[in-house]
């Protein structure tokens, strides 16, 4: 019971964490709509199925599940938003430790990103 009601929790903070990412720059959403749908398939499959079929999220989560893909627009907006948190930061009164760190992170979520297959199309698609 504990474990499955920390899954659950973790679905749907995964969740929330993910949606508050959408409009806010540095703040992902897709890792956490994975890791969501990851959490509900361990303690809520009512959960995982909604994500799966969700109009926006599904895709993305299959692609993932069977091919470990990402696609080209997927690495576009979050290249894109990677580069104007750097901005940001950049711009802003943060440590200069940060300044210097961040962006090297940033730069090797890129490049492991830009290394991941693109979706291949299936008969079931």
């Amino acid at each position: 019971m504990l474990k499955t009601t920390g899954y659950r929790l973790l679905a749907l903070c995964s969740l929330a964490l993910g949606l508050v990412g959408i409009p806010l720059p540095g703040l992902p959403t897709v890792p956490f709509v994975l890791l969501s749908a990851w959490a509900a398939g361990k303690g809520w499959p009512q959960f995982e199925e909604w994500l799966l079929a969700h109009q926006r999220f599904g895709p993305s989560i299959r692609q993932w599940r069977q091919q470990g893909a990402v696609s080209r627009r997927a690495k576009w907006l979050a290249s894109g938003m990677m580069l104007a948190s750097m901005l940001l930061l950049w711009l802003s009164t943060a440590p200069l430790l940060l300044k210097t760190i961040l962006p090297g992170c940033l730069l090797l979520v890129a490049v492991w990103l830009w290394r991941r297959p693109e979706p291949q199309e299936s008969a079931d698609d």
